[in-house]
């Protein structure tokens, strides 16, 4: 069993080897945590790296993000994108919405990311487009619905990520929460959907990365 102060070390052993913030992710991060609530929310330097890897990786043409919060993940998700390349990103809180575009504005990458303020299931009826990764990341009790919606947009091949998937350890312990108990039957969805490939990350709150075949 690893103890809290082991579980500190290997945080920052893993922040040590891995990629650093540029300056906006690390204004980003520290504007969050001084001026909006539940700043938890934001992805956080490691997380944010493996969305740019995994990002990378696949050198996506069309990504769609629902659940902007603060704007970090997009910036990181972002930074894989073709030279043609767009980001659509979803969210619902219009009270964040001029420090996100604030945020973007300093971004080289602004030009690629189209930020949409609404209800994302009515936001989505709007883009017709074929997705080759989708950052799920938004009210816990519609990602199966979010999942179910986008998923004929997803090329095959393309990669759907959905985050907060170990919901702080409480799917383990099969907690009798709503919350808990939405995330996982959203988890079993997904392990018995045959059209994809898929496992859990443990990166922060988990990331589920499923890949459509």
């Amino acid at each position: 069993m690893v103890s809290e102060e082991e579980n500190v070390k290997i945080q920052q052993l893993l922040i040590k080897y891995c990629e650093p913030e540029d300056q906006l992710l690390q204004h980003i991060d520290r504007e969050t945590n001084l001026k909006v609530l539940m700043p938890r929310m934001l992805s956080g330097h490691y997380q944010g790296r493996v969305l740019s890897m995994l990002s990378k990786m696949i050198s996506p043409k069309r990504i769609l993000e629902i659940g902007t919060f603060t704007g970090y993940a997009t910036l990181c998700l972002a930074e894989g994108l073709t030279e043609d390349g767009i980001i659509y990103t979803l969210d619902i809180n219009a009270e964040l919405e001029d420090m996100v575009r604030g945020n973007f504005a300093k971004s080289p990458l602004n030009s690629k990311i189209k930020y949409t303020i609404g209800d994302a299931q009515e936001s989505l009826k709007s883009i017709s487009e074929t997705f080759d990764l989708v950052f799920i990341d938004a009210d816990k009790k519609n990602n199966g619905t979010y999942y179910d919606l986008i998923f004929d947009q997803v090329r095959a091949g393309g990669l759907i990520i959905v985050d907060n998937v170990l919901w702080s350890g409480k799917v383990v312990n099969n907690a009798q929460d709503k919350d808990t108990k939405n995330i996982s039957s959203f988890n079993d969805k997904i392990n018995e959907d045959t059209r994809v490939e898929k496992l859990i990350l443990p990166v922060r709150d988990g990331l589920f990365v499923i890949r459509k075949k």
